[in-house]
């Protein structure tokens, strides 16, 4: 009844087991109750936030994934990646712990979903390519779609030269409002900017997060103490990043879309 129950539902919680059995006329303790679940493969875990999926976001990024899935290396070398985030100065995320089996951390019933920046205290825009990170920079206001045009006036085609981009490359963004706005499509299409269709709620399919993370595991061992020193340890850190970790991510991008495809749409590890 135990194994049947958090297999069902991985948000039970020992208490409700204790309870659930206690009316059924047995009497178990929590850790009796922990020990059976972990002869079971089972262990207690925070569950994962990851972005809602709908049936509608699932599908298309099926259809993302397996149009993509024989595109060449070069293809993916020709694309500049960029995303946002916001990296918190001594931030703590609230967890909940799940029952689950070891490498089911992703499965829908494990995981938390979540919308998109819930916090922090300084916002990022920030691109990559194959051959290393382009430019960084901090969004001091709250942005729209004037803002974010003008992000991109200033910081995409330096980024492209810098990098040495090939003719032909490629722009990668999400589907943000201010990215998908009217206004900021026609200014790309003015610009003559290729742009990658994108699936909704996709940020596992963007290499980008694998920089994020990197940047923000080196800002935290930087531990810095205010504002001011954040913004410079991330400008500091981003420039240190390697451009072999930026090559190996856009190589193993077929990886990641062969994950999808056999996740059945759902949010991979990446």
């Amino acid at each position: 009844m135990i194994t049947r129950t958090v297999s069902k539902n991985p948000r039970t919680t020992r208490g409700d087991l204790v309870n659930d059995l206690q009316r059924a006329g047995t009497k178990v303790t929590k850790p009796t109750i922990s020990n059976t679940l972990r002869r079971q493969g089972l262990k207690s875990c925070s569950a994962r936030r990851v972005p809602l999926l709908k049936p509608v976001h699932v599908q298309a990024r099926l259809k993302f994934a397996r149009e993509h899935l024989d595109d060449p290396d070069e293809d993916w070398e020709n694309v500049i990646w960029s995303d946002e985030t916001k990296i918190e100065l001594f931030g703590k995320n609230s967890t909940r712990r799940v029952w689950r089996t070891k490498n089911a951390e992703l499965h829908p019933k494990n995981t938390i979903p979540t919308v998109k920046h819930g916090g922090g205290n300084i916002m990022l825009w920030g691109c990559f390519s194959a051959k290393g990170p382009g430019r960084l920079i901090r969004v001091k206001e709250r942005m729209n779609g004037a803002m974010y045009r003008e992000i991109l006036s200033e910081n995409l085609l330096p980024s492209a030269r810098a990098l040495k981009m090939k003719r032909g490359w490629v722009f990668q963004h999400d589907n943000d409002p201010k990215h998908t706005a009217r206004a900021t499509k026609e200014w790309l299409r003015k610009k003559h900017f290729k742009v990658l269709e994108w699936p909704s709620q996709s940020p596992d399919l963007n290499p980008i997060e694998n920089l994020w993370r990197e940047l923000k595991v080196r800002v935290a061992q930087r531990q810095p103490q205010n504002i001011t020193a954040l913004e410079e340890i991330c400008m500091e850190e981003w420039a240190k990043i390697p451009a072999t970790v930026c090559e190996n991510l856009v190589k193993t991008y077929r990886k990641c879309l062969t994950s999808v495809i056999a996740n059945k749409g759902y949010i991979t590890k990446y």
